[in-house]
């Protein structure tokens, strides 16, 4: 809607307000300076002011009068207002008429019915009324200029802006006030099609036009020349005579007849126009002639005075009609150069114009007509979706169904948004994609209940493949869920396969119970409450293995699915799974999540079977029956096939079962070394430390231990009766070298080759009767100390002395496990390979026993010295230098050399037999010069001399007939430090 401004009806450039007094006119102000002549003609002509401020007059009656007046002229009265040439001027006329002065104060009375706007009705100052007069009145801005509204001064158009479709709903429609802003004003940019304009391009026309108004100006501030007396003597050029002779003047005419509201339908207008109408007779007849009359000369007057002026005035109106016809020449050539422009604009319009904006619309309507039919195509293909959804669902193909709900809802929400037939498709939408989330849900449930619960495979179950039941309806139930971010499936899958594994046990225990005669009762968890036999057990564990490997392998086929199908919904290129390309739609942080899942149901399930298998290794029926170490190896070989195998399937390592069969090996490894560590102690307890004879299997027994191997077997014939190829032997070969043993000692070394055996057929148990073994050897050297140097065989055997040989004996017993230790400790060193610490500390266990064997060999052998070293000192103290030679006490020396020797010679080696002599003899040489220095005897040839010498000849003799040192040892330069220096 165009807006219309007053500058287009009124001129914007109006006078000062001190110019004019608006309430005052020019006719009743005695300041006007216009003369009453000047104010008669001026009543005769009309005033007209153009928009730039000048004014021109033009006669009011007159044949070029309607010429003159243009359409953009105003009239009005030269009376309206009176004009002030200086600002003091008005406030001098303002003060002698448009104040008054109550008690001393001014009251401003300028203004619409007296009363001036500004100042206060009580008054005020002088001095503050000159202030108010020049601050509200002389200096006060201009105001806008008064005009009558109409429709065409609207600046808004409601309806316009209600359904303007470029704005969206307002929320302060209501509280917006009515006017130029009710709409925001936005700027316009300048066009480039238009020119630039500015002041330089008006500098010609400004150069021209000024110099004709300064002409212009000039002239009409000149003064006429006066009129001489001799030219108002001349006789005018036209006559102002009446036909009567009389002078024409406008003041014969009545002023009535020249005001411009005459009006006749005016009573009194029409009175003094008509005086005496209404009177009857001969003076109204008489009145209306002279009427006739009257106006007949008041209209002569006119006649004589217009043609007056129009003679006076010829001149001035040959030269306007002769403008006027040059005007009028160059008005038809621009009516001309119009016309043809105008024909050029309309040919434009034709061939260019008017085409290129049809074409342009065309293309409008033609782009609008394309995008309602995309529009109508979509909407058709947004209406097949229910339909398409169904014919999906019904193919199994989930993903592509949530696919197409999907980007149905976001062209619903954004493309087809407000269309009134498709107000209900998205709630209809999110109903049908709930429904496909609880159908997957379902469904996988039902595929993970009739998977796991189906037949196992009847091969072998630690060879068979398991196939996963119908793959493709499998990988379209996982690629949905994985598509709605249902990533809880794999943790139901989890709890399905947790609770299959419980039923599968509880079913074999039930049919393990039900193959046999005893009545038990089973708990909720499976396992029975009474006792089974071990050969059962081990069956039900045999078969729990085999078919829960079976079962692992099933889950680990669906799982692997699952990998496959997560890693292809991540836009990972997998080539072992075949199923419908689609496009990535899970998220990395999502494909994390899943296989953090996946593999925490490898591990859960796995650790669950081997939890369940533990709960049947660890029953405490096992505690109550006669474990064997080959049952104990049976099922060692079933756990580690079972862990073998769940470490293919699941790739990790399980505890629980591992340790539940360690804690059954070691309580038959405890078991197995009580019963070996009692029946030592009875042997020991029996043992009357007397040389034993050496089966032949003891023997062979020995000779295999020295090559390290310690699983051999006695040879025994067809009906197991063990085969004696050899006669008992007296002395024990250990590489070349005898020993004398005691039946103790043999048993010892056959107890600790069981002890190797045993750990040979049970790694798992290896450890623990590692430290039985050295238990067992430590439990030896302990109760052999107490028998034998303790004495404690006295009470126990029933012996009546301990003797050299017993101490031999115990001695060459202990040579024995020392030679043995090293085999034993390499054996279980090569056993316990993966377990740095238990080889550690068993090396520090083998370290600690051997260097007690060593003492208390050394203590042994301290024992027999101890005891002959006695016997020499005591016969040595009873001793003198004096006949009969060989003295006794030499005599009873020599003979518990004998002795000793007899004692020890066949069982300890010559080397140790010599040792112990070597010391005998040095202590006999000590205790010697200790008597021949308490007697006083020295070497000086005499008779006491000679008795010593006599004494050690014999002495001598006794131990070259003995052979226990070298010759070089026995000569007599070796008696000379007897002697005391």
């Amino acid at each position: 809607m165009a807006k219309f401004s007053s500058a287009a009806l009124f001129d914007l450039k109006d006078p000062p307000p001190w110019q004019n007094c608006c309430y005052c006119s020019s006719s009743s102000s005695p300041l006007s300076s216009v003369s009453s002549a000047t104010q008669q003609q001026e009543q005769q002509q009309q005033q007209w002011k153009t928009s730039d401020g000048t004014r021109f007059e033009v006669p009011v009656s007159g044949s070029n009068s309607s010429k003159v007046a243009p359409n953009s002229l105003q009239p009005t009265t030269a009376q309206s207002l009176i004009v002030f040439k200086t600002p003091a001027d008005f406030v001098r006329h303002l003060r002698q008429h448009h104040c008054t002065v109550e008690g001393g104060s001014y009251v401003c009375r300028y203004g619409y019915n007296g009363v001036c706007s500004s100042l206060p009705l009580d008054g005020v100052s002088d001095r503050d009324y000159e202030m108010h007069v020049h601050r509200c009145h002389v200096n006060q801005q201009q105001k806008e200029s008064q005009i009558k509204w109409s429709v065409f001064s609207a600046a808004q158009n409601l309806p316009a802006v209600l359904n303007d479709p470029s704005r969206s709903k307002q929320t302060n429609f209501f509280t917006k006030k009515w006017g130029d802003n009710f709409v925001e004003q936005q700027s316009t940019g300048t066009s480039s099609q238009l020119p630039e304009i500015k002041w330089d391009h008006f500098d010609f026309y400004l150069k021209r036009i000024g110099k004709r108004y300064r002409v212009h100006t000039r002239v009409s501030k000149t003064a006429l020349p006066q009129v001489g007396a001799s030219q108002q003597n001349q006789q005018p050029i036209v006559s102002d005579r009446l036909p009567n002779g009389g002078t024409a003047n406008l003041k014969d005419i009545p002023e009535v007849f020249l005001t411009q509201d005459m009006k006749l339908h005016s009573p009194a207008s029409f009175a003094a126009v008509f005086p005496g109408i209404g009177n009857d007779g001969e003076q109204a007849k008489q009145s209306s002639r002279l009427l006739q009359e009257k106006l007949s000369h008041y209209l002569d007057i006119v006649e004589v005075l217009i043609a007056k002026q129009v003679a006076e005035k010829s001149s001035a109106f040959f030269h306007a009609m002769t403008s006027q016809d040059a005007i009028m020449e160059q008005m038809r050539e621009a009516v001309a150069h119009v016309s043809r422009l105008r024909s050029r604009l309309k040919l434009l319009d034709d061939t260019v114009v008017r085409e290129s904006l049809q074409i342009m619309s065309l293309e409008r309507t033609r782009s609008n007509n394309n995008l309602v039919l995309e529009r109508l195509k979509l909407m058709s293909t947004v209406h097949q979706t229910q339909p398409m959804i169904q014919l999906l669902l019904s193919t199994q193909d989930y993903v592509a169904a949530l696919d197409l709900i999907g980007t149905t809802q976001e062209i619903l929400s954004q493309e087809l948004v407000g269309v009134h037939c498709f107000r209900h498709l998205p709630s209809q939408l999110n109903e049908m994609e709930r429904l496909i989330d609880k159908m997957l849900t379902t469904d996988f449930e039902r595929y993970s209940t009739a998977d796991l619960n189906r037949p196992l495979a009847k091969e072998n179950g630690f060879e068979a493949v398991e196939k996963v039941l119908e793959e493709d309806k499998l990988i379209c139930i996982i690629s949905g869920l994985l598509r709605k971010g249902s990533l809880d499936f794999i943790d139901t899958y989890k709890e399905e396969a947790i609770t299959t594994v419980r039923a599968v046990v509880k079913q074999l225990v039930i049919e393990v119970i039900a193959s046999g005669e005893a009545e038990v009762c089973l708990t909720g968890a499976g396992e029975e409450a009474q006792s089974l036999s071990l050969s059962e057990w081990i069956i039900l564990l045999e078969s729990a293995t085999i078919t829960l490997l079976k079962l692992l392998k099933r889950v680990r086929a669906v799982h692997d699915v699952m990998q496959q199908t997560a890693d292809a919904s991540a836009g990972k290129l997998t080539d072992d799974v075949t199923f419908m390309d689609t496009e990535a739609f899970l998220s990395s942080k999502d494909h994390e999540v899943v296989q953090t899942k996946l593999s925490n149901l490898l591990q859960s399930v796995c650790n669950y079977c081997h939890e369940r298998c533990a709960n049947l290794v660890s029953n405490q029926s096992l505690e109550k029956s006669s474990v064997s170490a080959e049952q104990i190896q049976q099922l060692t070989e079933i756990v580690e096939r079972f862990s073998d195998g769940c470490e293919k399937v699941c790739g990790i390592q399980s505890v629980p079962l591992k340790m539940a069969l360690r804690t059954q090996g070691n309580r038959f490894a405890q078991k197995f070394h009580s019963e070996r560590k009692s029946k030592l102690a009875l042997l020991l307890d029996s043992e009357r430390w007397k040389q034993a004879e050496v089966p032949t299997e003891f023997q062979t027994m020995v000779d295999n231990i020295s090559k390290g191997n310690f699983m051999w077997r006695t040879k025994v014939d067809q009906n197991g009766v063990p085969v004696i190829s050899n006669a008992p032997q007296s002395m024990l070969l250990v590489e070349g070298k005898p020993f004398a043993l005691v039946g103790a000692a043999l048993l010892l070394v056959q107890i600790v080759g069981e002890y190797c055996r045993c750990a040979s057929q049970l790694p798992v148990v290896a450890p623990q009767l590692s430290w039985n073994v050295i238990d067992l050897l430590r439990t030896f050297n302990s109760r052999s100390c107490q028998l034998v140097l303790g004495a404690g065989a006295l009470h126990v055997a029933g012996l009546k002395t301990i003797t050299s040989g017993n101490l031999a004996l115990v001695s060459r017993a202990l040579q024995l496990v020392l030679w043995l230790l090293p085999h034993v400790k390499s054996h279980f060193q090569s056993l316990e390979t993966n377990n740095q610490t238990s080889s550690t500390n068993i090396l520090t266990g083998y370290d600690s026993v051997e260097k007690d064997f060593a003492s208390h060999i050394k203590e042994i052998e301290n024992k027999v010295l101890v005891i002959i070293c006695d016997a020499v000192s005591g016969q040595m103290a009873n001793w003198d230098a004096r006949p009969p030679v060989p003295s006794q006490s030499f005599r009873n020396i020599s003979r518990q050399f004998v002795k000793l020797h007899e004692a020890i010679a066949p069982i300890l080696p010559e080397k140790e037999v010599a040792t112990i002599y070597r010391v005998v003899h040095k202590s006999f040489k000590d205790k010697l010069r200790e008597q021949l220095l308490r007697n006083n005897i020295v070497n000086n040839g005499g008779p006491q001399h000679g008795t010593v010498v006599s004494e050690l000849t014999f002495y001598m003799e006794t131990l070259k007939a003995l052979k226990v040192l070298p010759d070089e040892e026995l000569s007599d330069a070796t008696l000379n430090d007897i002697w005391l220096k």
